[in-house]
């Protein structure tokens, strides 16, 4: 196990476990924060083992309440000769990521969690979570929440989110398209597990190149989107992989994947 104390890096077979931690602080983002998690990222992707991130907070109260606001405009302070701040670094470097990231939603998400959220593949929440975007109660709106939850949620459901800051429950959090699955409490961690196992017995190699290609397709017109596909299914089926896939196939076994 890696942590800073603030986030704990914990590597548990073929997945890396990122979690928040500050309970008592309801897991709110700071500066370590995103250093940690940008850290578990990075380690994630340097070593061949890892096949899967589980993004979380500890604790059962709050995944994320957001930026930490016990400082006064401390959360919102930026450097204005800087271009871009490390949040949105964050999200940047979760949108290029190809390895796949779930949420494990074990309280509360809100704000800038909600970003975190949205940053990851999939979703796993316990029913009793709430969600919500409350910056306008502080005088400010999720703007960088936005870049990633256009392409999840509906528009309207966005803009009642948005513009009234009031929360909503696990249940229409599912319905907008934000989790996979919603479960009791007491079956998060064996559905997180469930899931990791669905995705660490499938081809490492199909997963990254799949990954970079849904990237690179998601502004696409469909002529785009086709032409470049088309050569990537052609470049994907001269992988070790591939091979081993369709070669297990034919002899009727599991395949033992190269990653390769």
């Amino acid at each position: 196990m890696t942590d800073n104390a603030t986030v704990l890096i914990e590597k548990r077979g073929s997945s890396l476990w990122i979690t928040i931690n500050r309970p008592e602080k309801r897991n709110a983002i700071n500066a370590d924060v995103i250093a940690g998690i940008v850290r578990g990222y990075r380690m994630a992707h340097d070593d061949p083992e890892v096949r899967v991130i589980v993004l979380t907070g500890a604790g059962e109260k709050a995944f994320c309440a957001g930026a930490d606001l016990q400082n006064t405009g401390g959360a919102f302070a930026a450097d204005f000769s800087r271009p871009n701040v490390d949040y949105a670094d964050l999200l940047r470097l979760s949108q290029n990521a190809t390895k796949p990231a779930i949420a494990r939603l074990n309280g509360v998400c809100m704000a800038g969690g909600m970003g975190l959220l949205c940053m990851t593949d999939m979703a796993i929440a316990s029913d009793h979570v709430i969600f919500g975007l409350p910056e306008v109660k502080v005088g400010v709106f999720p703007m960088q929440v936005l870049s990633l939850l256009q392409s999840i949620a509906p528009r309207r459901l966005i803009h009642e989110w948005a513009i009234t800051g009031e929360p909503f429950d696990a249940r229409a959090a599912q319905a907008a398209g934000l989790l996979n699955y919603v479960v009791p409490q007491a079956e998060l961690d064996a559905k997180v597990d469930w899931l990791v196992g669905r995705i660490t017995d499938k081809s490492p190699t199909a997963i990254r190149r799949g990954k970079y290609a849904m990237r690179a397709i998601a502004s696409m017109s469909f002529d785009e989107a086709i032409a470049y596909t088309e050569s990537q299914i052609a470049i994907l089926a001269m992988t070790e992989d591939a091979k081993e896939g369709l070669k297990a196939f034919a002899e009727k076994r599991k395949p033992s994947w190269p990653g390769k």
